[in-house]
């Protein structure tokens, strides 16, 4: 049995997301669903998420509509309670460095951009759709490995320009220093957020009430640190309706 909760882990919330696999394994041992004592976030994500010994994983949009959608159950989305945006969904803010003058996007059609992967939704996807409605796209890019680390380029001056997924760049600023010497230039469209998945053949419905119901009784404290505020059931076919750059 695998499960991971690689998505938003930071050294700062492992005691949160510790207590938050606690709650999401006594919820699903009481509707019959073996776990494993343990979350795996070292192992490849696509080995991960394709394994047929896949209990519970949280992945990003692209991957699930491009790669997962067939081959995985889809349980729910986590409602991150962002500004701007319906509960479930989410979207990228388009970070500069502090200190760079140019006030447009179009200003920074040469600029270095920096992205974590290119099958990301909220660092990639979104980012071409946002630089082609502003009649652009960069041809400068450099893939970081990382959301944090496209937005430390940025901050220390390697990088020009970034597009981080919200709940990440809410991370970044509570616990990263380097926030400081970043400003937002725009922010993207909503999409659908990164949704918790399973094996095929598994009770989607059954684990979705299992995950409301742990998130309902984790402690308030461990709840907030992880922004979590429910689960939302996001139709397939809403990821499946994204928009995917060209390959």
């Amino acid at each position: 049995m695998i499960a991971s909760l690689m998505m938003y882990a930071r050294p700062e919330l492992e005691v949160a997301n510790n207590a938050y696999w606690a709650a999401l394994r006594e919820a699903l041992s009481a509707r019959g669903i073996d776990t494993p004592a343990e979350l795996d976030n070292a192992r490849d994500a696509y080995d991960l998420w394709l394994s047929p010994d896949l209990v519970f994983s949280q992945t990003c949009g692209m991957p699930f509509r491009t790669r997962l959608a067939d081959h995985v159950t889809l349980i729910g989305t986590p409602n991150f309670g962002l500004e701007g945006c319906p509960a479930g969904y989410y979207n990228s803010v388009v970070v500069v460095h502090a200190d760079d003058p140019r006030d447009r996007a179009e200003a920074f059609a040469d600029a270095r951009f920096v992205f974590n992967q290119a099958c990301s939704q909220s660092g990639f996807a979104a980012a071409y759709l946002w630089a082609r409605d502003h009649g652009f796209w960069f041809n400068n890019r450099q893939a970081s490995g990382g959301h944090a680390q496209s937005a430390r380029m940025v901050a220390e001056g390697t990088g020009d320009i970034a597009v981080l997924d919200a709940q990440t760049w809410r991370l970044i600023q509570r616990f990263d220093s380097f926030a400081k010497g970043l400003r937002v230039l725009d922010q993207t469209t909503p999409t659908p957020g990164l949704p918790y998945i399973t094996a095929v053949g598994s009770d989607g419905p059954v684990m979705f009430d299992a995950v409301g119901e742990a998130i309902e009784r984790l402690d308030a404290e461990h709840r907030a640190a992880l922004d979590l505020k429910g689960i939302i059931a996001i139709p397939r076919a809403a990821y499946l309706a994204v928009e995917n750059p060209p390959d």
